[in-house]
């Protein structure tokens, strides 16, 4: 087996892979369409990171956060669209999410109120923005709830067939 490497600025790539436990001779024999060198180069940020490498990094490493960070850190596009989502607990997300449409659900009549003639006045805009804030509390929990599923599938606590056959059938 490899040694472990010393450095302290690691990519979370190299992080992942060594959290994995592996080497990177092992990490590419996972992967299959990675070269030990092309991995190296990822881990270091001699070469671009391509969104396949992620996936497959993701998938070898049991790392389904990597695609998040990937999208809200290198991706141009995502950067500006796509919420940065930590991982949580299941009742860690289930309170927030509780606690953001409650809050929403306070606004309701608000929301209808400013948006009913399709136009957003200046003297309603600031509460259009508290309750904006609060849609994407809960646009967040969501995301945070599908990482979570994601971590379950891959660490085999959940199955991941029967999940997608009770979804279709939903």
């Amino acid at each position: 087996m490899g040694r472990k490497s010393t450095k302290e600025d690691k990519s979370i790539y190299f992080r992942a892979r060594e959290e994995a436990g592996l080497t990177r001779a092992q990490a590419s024999e996972l992967i299959g369409s990675m070269t030990e060198s092309r991995l190296e180069k990822l881990e270091t940020g001699k070469v671009a990171v391509y969104p396949e490498d992620v996936i497959d990094l993701a998938d070898a490493y049991k790392k389904p956060e990597l695609c998040n960070y990937y999208c809200t850190h290198e991706c141009r596009i995502g950067k500006e669209t796509v919420p940065e989502v930590k991982t949580s607990s299941l009742p860690e997300i289930v309170l927030s999410m509780l606690s953001a449409l409650n809050s929403l659900n306070n606004q309701k009549e608000r929301l209808i109120d400013i948006t009913a003639d399709g136009i957003i006045s200046d003297d309603e805009l600031k509460d259009f923005v508290t309750i904006q804030k609060q849609l994407e509390q809960i646009d967040l929990t969501v995301e945070s709830l599908k990482l979570w599923v994601s971590n379950m599938i891959a660490d085999g606590k959940i199955n991941q067939a029967k999940l997608f056959e009770l979804s279709k059938k939903e």
